[in-house]
């Protein structure tokens, strides 16, 4: 997994509450359980009209947005079924930070999994960084996980808290098997271990 440390892009903004992860992804792109190619179907029924041409009015296929690395959302991202594809899909398309008031639990774990940070904001920041992500080509955002600082356009500044932890994995780039192998050395004395006390197993 990429670790995430600073993060410089331009945001897009998504003021749509209850985002539900079948609007993230399509329940007709689950057919697949590559993490590549997914980006395609991002807010598929969104993005694109009925004859599967870009609608103009979705805030991606603007020109300014179209690469956006940071999605400032609504309340409550990313809430629906459990579908890791969700986090696949927006890390394909090269969204590697959600902003939002609060987050589905599955959905921000997963993220975490996956080399994306979600971060949790009061609804007065939310504001402020969706005014900023409602610039066009300006909407410039800069993340600084290890300060726990998002940094607008003007030079302001919102904090952000986050689980210890989590925030250790993605600064090291360590998924379930990252941390796994990091322990790889243990691992291997407790199984010589094992077999020299124990040879019949």
């Amino acid at each position: 997994m990429d670790k995430f440390t600073t993060l410089t892009g331009v945001a897009a903004p998504l003021p749509i509450v209850n985002v539900d992860t079948d609007m993230i992804i399509p329940k007709d792109y689950l057919k697949t359980i590559k993490r590549t190619g997914l980006g395609t179907g991002l807010f598929a029924e969104m993005r694109y009209d009925e004859q599967g041409g870009d609608n103009p009015d979705f805030v991606l296929n603007k020109p300014a947005y179209r690469e956006a690395k940071i999605l400032v959302a609504g309340d409550n991202f990313g809430c629906g079924s459990s579908r890791e594809h969700a986090p696949w899909a927006l890390l394909d398309f090269g969204i590697r930070c959600v902003i939002s008031t609060s987050f589905a639990d599955i959905f921000y774990n997963n993220c975490f999994k996956n080399g994306i940070l979600p971060i949790i904001v009061s609804q007065e920041d939310l504001d402020k960084l969706m005014d900023d992500a409602e610039r066009g080509s300006n909407a410039t955002l800069s993340v600084d996980l290890e300060a726990q600082e998002v940094r607008g356009p003007d030079g302001g500044v919102v904090k952000f808290e986050i689980d210890a932890f989590k925030k250790h994995c993605l600064l090291n780039g360590l998924d379930d098997i990252g941390l796994t192998l990091a322990k790889s050395a243990k691992i291997d004395t407790y199984e010589a271990g094992l077999a020299e006390s124990r040879p019949w197993s």
